[in-house]
C-alpha cells in the first residue's frame, strides 16, 4: 500500500473550513486514492492540518500528485493555506493496509505522528524489526501504520492512536517497564533526526 501524508499550515481559525475543502477535493470524481485521515496538530507544530490518502499502487499515487500540482486550489486551499508539503510513502509489506476507524476499530482521538531517520542500510532491518515487535507492542495501544518516505531524506513516519494523552503514557510506560519496546536493536539503525506530534481529528477525518 502506499500512501501520500500533505501537511498544511493554516491561518488561525480556518481549520473547520480546510477540513470541509480537503474531504471535496479527495472524494471528488476526478480525485485519486482515498482520505484517511485528516487530522489538526494539538502538540508540536501548531496550526497544521494532515492529510493521509491511501493508494493501490504508486502509479495512483504520482497521478494524483500531479493533479495536486497543476491544481489551482489544491485541497480546495489555495487560498487559505500558508504553505503546502507532499510526501509519498510506502507501508511496511507486512502491515495491513490502513482503513478508516469504522472498518478497523481503530479509534483516537489521540494520534501520534512520529518520524524517524534511517541510516543507511538500516531499512530492511528496520521493516523486519518491527514485524517482530509491532504485534505485541499492540497489545498496548494499535500501530495505524508504519511507511518508509520515498523522498526527501532516508525516513520512516508511523502514527500512533490513543483514547487519552494520559493512555499514551502509560502505553509507552508499560511497553518498556514489559521489554516489548523499543524494539531491540532498533536505535542502531536510526538517526537522531526525530520528531512528533500529537494531532486531534477534524469532522471529516474516517480515522476518528
Amino acid at each position: 500500500m502506499y500512501y501520500e501524508l500533505a501537511t498544511m499550515t493554516l491561518p488561525f481559525g480556518t481549520a473547520g473550513h480546510a477540513a470541509t475543502n480537503v474531504q471535496a477535493y479527495t472524494t471528488a470524481p476526478d480525485a485519486g486514492g482515498e482520505l484517511l485521515g485528516c487530522w489538526f496538530t494539538d502538540i508540536g507544530q501548531l496550526n497544521q492540518m494532515i492529510v493521509l490518502r491511501g493508494f493501490a499502487d504508486l502509479g495512483a499515487l504520482q497521478a494524483e500528485r500531479e493533479r495536486t500540482q497543476k491544481s489551482a486550489d489544491p485541497f480546495g486551499c489555495g487560498s487559505i493555506f500558508q504553505s503546502l508539503e507532499q510526501h509519498s510513502y510506502h507501508g511496511f509489506p507486512w502491515m495491513k493496509p490502513v482503513r478508516p476507524s469504522a472498518e478497523s476499530g481503530i479509534s483516537g482521538p489521540v494520534y501520534e505522528i512520529r518520524t524517524y531517520g534511517i541510516k543507511t542500510g538500516g531499512v530492511q532491518a528496520t521493516i523486519d524489526l518491527w514485524e517482530q515487535y509491532v504485534p505485541p507492542r499492540e497489545t498496548l495501544s494499535p500501530c495505524v501504520v508504519a511507511m518508509v518516505a520515498l523522498d526527501g531524506p532516508l525516513r520512516f513516519t508511523n502514527i500512533w492512536a490513543y483514547p487519552t494523552l494520559d493512555a499514551r503514557s502509560k502505553a509507552r510506560a508499560d511497553a518498556v517497564a514489559q521489554g516489548i519496546w523499543p524494539p531491540k536493536g532498533g536505535p542502531a539503525h536510526l538517526t537522531t533526526n526525530m520528531f512528533s506530534t500529537i494531532a486531534m481529528p477534524t469532522a471529516v477525518s474516517p480515522l476518528k
